[in-house]
């Protein structure tokens, strides 16, 4: 099987509810699709979402990185090669980890059709069935709650609070959900680095003084504060994740070894790939330290892969945060892995699965 062209599309889907947090709002998962084509008649499919203030990638980005640099590499190699197609994708150019990601995802599926599997079960099987928490915009209060209340009927246990743009309305807004979801579902923070290394131990302070429990709390600081991130480490019993923080497998060993943080947050699209993403699980497991797999707010191409990886490393990878398919009013992906609201079905369909999409518009 052997790679014959890359092709581009696009893939919105309205959310439905706006996606708020201390860096955006947006209203529609808008994904760049990634097309492999080979000379047997087989697709993979690879997607990336545009996120220039997280990976600073845009689509029109994407598409020149592979279109004319990773594309010229690829045509004519055989899928069955992939460990050198990976390290041919990760070489080609520095960065650019979410075309370096949409590429490997569309191989990975393609390697899955090669040997007639499920993609998680090539990666060392695991259990077909997930979990996922919700993410919970930033808002007013009572918008938050009504958010939650909602959440919680639709049979979701885990609470992701997006807060993160004033510290004292911060405190106030978890404060009021905490209450009205208490025994019901456990709460993570993501402050999408809003807040300084101080003013994270003061509001876990002040939240732990009025009784308020939570798993995590995800990146408090600034992606390149690493000293910031071990001050709140090193002095705080709520475990500290690291997101922005941790791309690849050297800032990984890094946020470890200093004890930066307590847990990683694995994203496709920072990683670059899936190839960097087990490499980033196995650290983990070596160093006994857990895992969260996530994405950024994107389709159920990329997610589907995600949630490949997650059932395959289950071992490590323990918490997961995959809800983006489920904040879109409807899912255009047909076959493969099934989100449905806090439940996710990994199916028996080659590699990801997939059997059509609604929707594509061809660039």
């Amino acid at each position: 099987m052997k790679i014959t062209n890359i092709r581009f599309a696009k893939l919105t889907v309205p959310l439905v509810t706006p996606f708020k947090t201390a860096l955006r709002t947006v209203t529609n998962i808008d994904d760049l699709v990634v097309i492999i084509e080979t000379d047997n008649g087989e697709v993979g499919y690879g997607a990336a979402p545009a996120t220039p203030l997280i990976t600073g990638d845009t689509h029109g980005s994407v598409m020149t990185a592979i279109d004319t640099v990773i594309k010229p590499l690829l045509i004519g190699r055989d899928i069955g090669e992939l460990s050198e197609l990976t390290n041919i994708v990760q070489s080609a150019l520095i960065k650019n980890t979410s075309a370096k990601a949409a590429v490997e995802i569309a191989l990975f599926d393609l390697w899955g059709k090669l040997y007639q599997a499920p993609l998680y079960k090539l990666l060392g099987g695991g259990c077909s069935q997930l979990k996922t928490d919700i993410t919970i915009s930033i808002d007013n209060i009572d918008k938050m709650i009504s958010d939650s209340q909602k959440a919680l009927a639709q049979g979701f246990d885990i609470l992701k609070i997006k807060i993160g743009k004033d510290i004292h309305q911060d405190i106030e807004r978890v404060k009021n959900i905490y209450q009205a979801v208490k025994g019901k579902a456990l709460i993570r923070l993501d402050v999408n680095q809003g807040w300084t290394a101080k003013q994270t131990v003061f509001t876990i302070q002040k939240l732990d003084a009025v009784g308020v429990e939570l798993e995590l709390i995800e990146q408090p600081v600034r992606a390149d504060d690493l000293a910031g991130m071990r001050y709140v480490t090193e002095r705080v019993s709520t475990p500290i994740m690291a997101d922005e923080s941790a791309f690849g497998p050297k800032e990984v060993i890094e946020l470890i070894t200093t004890g930066a943080a307590d847990i990683i947050n694995i994203k496709l699209m920072k990683t670059g790939g899936l190839s960097n993403a087990i490499k980033i699980a196995d650290i983990c497991q070596t160093y006994h330290v857990d895992c969260m797999i996530g994405c950024m707010l994107e389709g159920s191409i990329g997610v589907a892969a995600a949630a490949h990886l997650a059932a395959s490393k289950s071992n490590v990878i323990t918490k997961i945060d995959l809800d983006g398919p489920a904040l879109g009013q409807y899912d255009p992906v047909h076959g493969g892995v099934n989100f449905n609201l806090a439940n996710i079905s990994l199916g028996d369909g080659a590699g990801l699965g997939i059997e059509r999409i609604d929707g594509l518009v061809d660039l």
